[in-house]
C-alpha cells in the first residue's frame, strides 16, 4: 500500500505526537497546520463536536487538497451542566488565556462542589475528510471528576485536574505516561475507532488502483 500525506488539522504539537503514535502502523505521512504554513483558521460555529470537527476537516481538505483528520474534544462538568463543552479551548476568553488560566477558572468554579459531585468527562469526535467531500466520524470518551487541586506533569489542556475513572479516580490524566493516557483517553478511543476507518478506506483505494479498468466490450 502506498503511503499519501495526512493532514492533522491542528497547531497544537500534543496532538502531533498522540497521533504519531497511534497511526504509526498505518501506510501515512502525518503533516500538520503549522508544517504545511497555513495560517487560516476554519471558524467552529457548531454547537456539538461532530459539527466542529466536520467543519474543520471538510474545510481543511478541500483549502489543501489533502486527507484530513481533525478533531474536536472537550472536557463536559455535570455540576456545571456541561461546560466548558465545546468551549473548552476557550473558556474564559477573551480575559482568560493559556491552560493553567483555563483550568484554574474551572476549579474557582467549583469551590464547593463536593467530591462525589465533581464528575465529568472528556469528550472527543474525530472527522475524516477527503478532497472530494467525503467525511467518516467516530468518537470516543472518558469518564472522571475533577480534583480539588492540578497534579501532574505529562499531557495539555485540563489533564492536570481530570481524575481518570479507569485508575480508580486515583489518577489525574496529567500523571499518566503518554501509553498509558493514550490506552483510556478519549483522544485514544475516539482515534483508534477513527484509525480503523481510515484503514478500511485506504484498503478499498489501494484495491480499487490495483484492479484494472475492464473493456466494457470484453465478452462480447
Amino acid at each position: 500500500m502506498s503511503r499519501q500525506k495526512l493532514l492533522v488539522a491542528t497547531h497544537n504539537p500534543g496532538k502531533v505526537r498522540e497521533y504519531r503514535e497511534l497511526l504509526a502502523d498505518l501506510p501515512l505521512d502525518l503533516t500538520y497546520l503549522d508544517a504545511e504554513g497555513i495560517a487560516f483558521e476554519v471558524e467552529e460555529t457548531g454547537d456539538t463536536f461532530e459539527e466542529n470537527a466536520m467543519l474543520k476537516a471538510r474545510g481543511y481538505a478541500a483549502a489543501t487538497g489533502l486527507l484530513t483528520w481533525a478533531d474536536d474534544s472537550g472536557l463536559e462538568v455535570d455540576a456545571l451542566g456541561g461546560e466548558p463543552g465545546v468551549r473548552s479551548a476557550r473558556y474564559g476568553a477573551p480575559e482568560v488565556t493559556g491552560d493553567e488560566g483555563r483550568y484554574r477558572l474551572l476549579l474557582s468554579r467549583l469551590e464547593g462542589v463536593p467530591e462525589a459531585e465533581r464528575t465529568a468527562r472528556f469528550r472527543c469526535v474525530v472527522a475524516l475528510a477527503w478532497p472530494d467531500g467525503r467525511v467518516l466520524t467516530a468518537q470516543g470518551t472518558c469518564e472522571g471528576r475533577i480534583a480539588f487541586a492540578p497534579r501532574g506533569h505529562h499531557g495539555f489542556g485540563y489533564d492536570p485536574i481530570f481524575l481518570v475513572a479507569d485508575f480508580g479516580y486515583r489518577r489525574t490524566m496529567a500523571e499518566l505516561e503518554p501509553a498509558a493516557k493514550n490506552a483510556v483517553s478519549h483522544r485514544g478511543r475516539a482515534a483508534r475507532a477513527a484509525k480503523a476507518l481510515l484503514e478500511q478506506a485506504l484498503q478499498r483505494e489501494a484495491q480499487a488502483a490495483a484492479t484494472p479498468d475492464q473493456d466494457p466490450t470484453a465478452g462480447d
